[in-house]
């Protein structure tokens, strides 16, 4: 019989940015962080270079930030949302820096503020350069382990949502290491923090593991979801072979970096007039088009950054001599991959879902800031304003004496259990790239589904393998269900030309 436990505490699933800031924001009413690995680890918001964006010059105004938002998003952003985050945006920075991220700054102390594709502004403020992500979370995660209030449960995966009825009641937990059903955990409320979808795409600049599980479990649970067609892909991975993709941050193009394909044309031109700083999704197709066409497409920062490379992008440069690159001397070579999840568990401006019980926040939630096409650094902002919300709207509905001293310790079970089957994993990740990627077709599009609804079907015993089939179903229906292009998502199948690449380019399903 599966054990089961009862907490006053609150159940954070996941424990990247919005998990621990959430966590922070609920101090002093007694939380329980819920991570598969160490605490930080693991987590796509370590991995994030580009930083914060907000208005923070004097020039700058949260409603041109907003404008911004709500042009890149291809018509589907939720402008009152846009308006409530790029609002908040500036409070949300001064409180990182009160908990002691190193921000970049000038002499006289003022933010260096970076400008991003897509900006009117330099407004994206960062930390040592592209360390924005892993410089945040250190001060994050040493402040959770200050705070008495937070749990945290480590080696343990969330694989369900417990209800009665339509409320959720708490969430059902394995060990990492395999096993069955460790415990059921009963609990007020659940916040679902635990990342995107990138691990479903064969070439990612995300952590691998973060494959849409928490996407699946809720849609599972019968959560509504919106957006599900809208993935960003990054134009500018780096192209060594890796696994997962090593990122080449955007400030490297907004510093004036150029792409040029293996010809020494400078493409992205013939694609937008904005060149390198056009929208992602733009910048992604266009070097998509490169590649279909057998043109390598680079990244040239010599001449804009040059020698200054190690010193001001530190994770790019290590990233880079890993594969045998200098960039500070040669041209960095460039994919497209998958990097942010636009869509996800719909949510309104408090983190509330569908669901009674259960709120969502970072990147697995979709509360209509990003719509088609996330503008550049607006990722970590949103699950900061939204787990600081979520948090606030979950302790005001709280009530009673919550006891502090409350230990959750389940025992994992004694078998290893079923592991997911990689060879299954990495058949739904190519898929994905091929038919579910920058450019689609309703073709390939029934082709993924089929691919995937059988692999389900073929898994039925596999609970962590169940979630990611169905986060990856439904982004495929989804995507099926839309015919017309929107931002990150491109559908070629009535247009002759795809940014400039003849349909015979692209491959068939195979």
């Amino acid at each position: 019989m599966t054990a089961q436990i009862h907490t006053d505490r609150v159940v954070i699933v996941g424990a990247g940015l919005g998990a621990l800031y959430a966590a922070l924001s609920f101090a002093p009413y007694p939380v329980l962080v819920i991570s598969p690995e160490a605490l930080g680890a693991g987590a796509s918001s370590t991995w994030a270079q580009g930083g914060v964006a907000a208005a923070m010059a004097k020039t700058d105004s949260p409603e041109a930030h907003a404008n911004d938002t709500i042009a890149a998003g291809a018509g589907a952003v939720d402008p009152v949302i846009a308006a409530l985050v790029t609002a908040e945006a500036r409070q949300h920075v001064l409180a990182l820096t009160e908990l002691g991220t190193p921000f970049d700054r000038d002499a006289q102390g003022n933010y260096l503020l970076n400008h991003e594709a897509a900006h009117s502004e330099a407004r994206v403020v960062r930390a040592r350069g592209d360390q924005s992500g892993a410089k945040i979370m250190e001060r994050l995660v040493a402040a959770v382990e200050n705070t008495p209030s937070v749990q945290v449960l480590e080696g343990f995966v969330v694989t369900g949502l417990i209800k009665t009825n339509s409320q959720v009641r708490g969430v059902e937990i394995i060990p990492v290491a395999g096993g069955a059903a460790a415990c059921r955990i009963i609990a007020p409320a659940v916040l679902l923090a635990a990342g995107g979808v990138g691990g479903l795409y064969a070439k990612t600049t995300n952590p691998p593991q973060i494959r849409g599980e928490a996407l699946g479990l809720a849609i599972r649970a019968g959560a509504k979801v919106r957006d599900l067609e809208f993935v960003q892909f990054h134009p500018t991975a780096i192209d060594i072979g890796l696994d997962p993709c090593p990122l080449a941050t955007e400030a490297l193009r907004g510093e004036g970096g150029l792409l040029l394909n293996n010809e020494g044309v400078r493409f992205a031109l013939a694609h937008d007039p904005r060149g390198e700083l056009a929208p992602r999704d733009v910048v992604a197709r266009a070097i998509f088009s490169e590649e279909r066409a057998g043109r390598r497409p680079v990244l040239d920062v010599r001449e804009a950054v040059g020698q200054a490379m190690a010193e001001r992008f530190p994770t790019v440069t290590c990233a880079c001599l890993r594969g045998g690159v200098d960039p500070s001397r040669e041209p960095i070579p460039v994919t497209v991959a998958a990097h942010f999840h636009m869509g996800g568990v719909a949510t309104d401006e408090n983190g509330r879902t569908s669901l009674e019980g259960l709120w969502a926040c970072g990147e697995v939630a979709c509360t209509g800031l990003h719509g088609a096409n996330r503008l550049a650094s607006n990722g970590l902002l949103e699950a900061l304003v939204f787990a600081q919300r979520a948090a606030a709207d979950i302790r005001q509905g709280l009530c009673g004496n919550p006891d502090l001293t409350m230990a959750i310790v389940p025992q994992a079970s004694a078998g290893s259990g079923a592991k997911i089957d990689l060879g299954s994993v990495a058949l739904v990740r190519r898929t994905m790239s091929r038919d579910v990627g920058v450019v689609r077709r309703a073709k390939g599009l029934r082709y993924a589904i089929t691919v995937i609804g059988e692999l389900l079907a073929a898994h039925a015993d596999d609970i962590r393998f169940i979630n990611m089939c169905t986060a990856a179903l439904a982004i495929a229906e989804a995507a099926l269900a839309r015919p017309d292009p929107c931002g990150s998502h491109f559908r070629d199948d009535l247009s002759k030309l795809v940014d400039g690449a003849k349909h015979e380019q692209l491959k068939e399903p195979l």
